[in-house]
């Protein structure tokens, strides 16, 4: 696992100690008690929960409740709760503070392959194999719409930090951008060969970082969908990107290196 501390450009590295690969980790910091925690889903079927201090990791729960490998998790923005997807075709919510599970959603086989809580914390996006981008409601835990990319499985999803925007990585090297308030799809982009395994808005919604297996990095404008750069040097699969939210560092993981750039 790798942490950014963009104030002093430092990298920690710290062992999960999970059974199986992990596929997926979330970091999160509680709006009440400025208190950090991060989450890590792994192919064991477990979600662990750690509260980051004194630049180290403790483990606090243990959750438990999947009956198949954990493929996606994330942190709402308020910091209380997490989400997780597996290959059971079930989403859970967790409540951060007691470790409970606060419900569990059918979303249907291979329908919750990555997920993203929205910005307000309200809404919980998850990509499908169908090409479809489903839009639940953590408090109602019911599918609230859906928005079709009219393309293929989709790996990565993310919202743009101001709430305005999300982005659809897809298995073909396919990116989508959608406007939230009125659902329509503003561009699509076809600048990669292979599968997008990651991307990532800044911190001020107006670029968006894509990852992908060709081994290329690629960041655009998000309003006029411009390639505004390629960043090449990456040896194999580019699995993560991630930015700093100092707007002015993102970091990138394939399946030997971290990279910032």
């Amino acid at each position: 696992m790798m942490r950014c501390g963009c104030n002093d450009a430092a990298l920690a590295f710290v062992n999960f100690t999970h059974d199986d690969a992990i596929w997926s980790v979330a970091w999160g910091k509680n709006k009440k008690d400025g208190s950090e925690t991060v989450i890590s889903g792994s192919l064991d079927d477990l979600v662990k929960v750690w509260k980051w201090n004194d630049e180290k990791l403790d483990l606090q729960w243990t959750l438990e409740g999947h009956q198949l490998g954990v493929v996606s998790v994330d942190i709402s923005h308020t910091g209380s709760i997490a989400a997780s997807s597996s290959l059971d075709a079930h989403i859970r919510l967790w409540d951060l503070e007691t470790g409970k599970q606060i419900k569990s959603i059918d979303a249907g086989p291979v329908d919750a392959w990555s997920l993203a809580f929205s910005p307000d914390s309200q809404y919980l996006a998850t990509g499908s194999h169908v090409g479809k981008v489903n839009i639940f409601g953590v408090e109602t835990g019911k599918k609230e719409y859906s928005l079709d990319t009219r393309g293929k499985f989709i790996l990565s999803i993310a919202y743009s930090p101001d709430g305005k925007y999300l982005a659809s990585g897809a298995i073909d090297g396919i990116i989508n951008i959608f406007d939230i308030a009125t659902g329509k799809l503003l561009h699509t982009l076809e600048g990669h060969a292979m599968p997008i395994r990651s991307l990532t808005f800044s911190p001020d919604s107006q670029l968006l970082v894509t990852a992908s297996d060709d081994g290329y990095i690629k960041i655009y404008d998000v309003q006029h969908a411009n390639l505004a750069g390629t960043l090449s040097g990456h040896g194999s699969w580019v699995l993560n990107v991630a930015f700093c939210p100092d707007d002015t560092h993102f970091v990138s993981r394939t399946r030997q290196t971290v990279e910032s750039d």
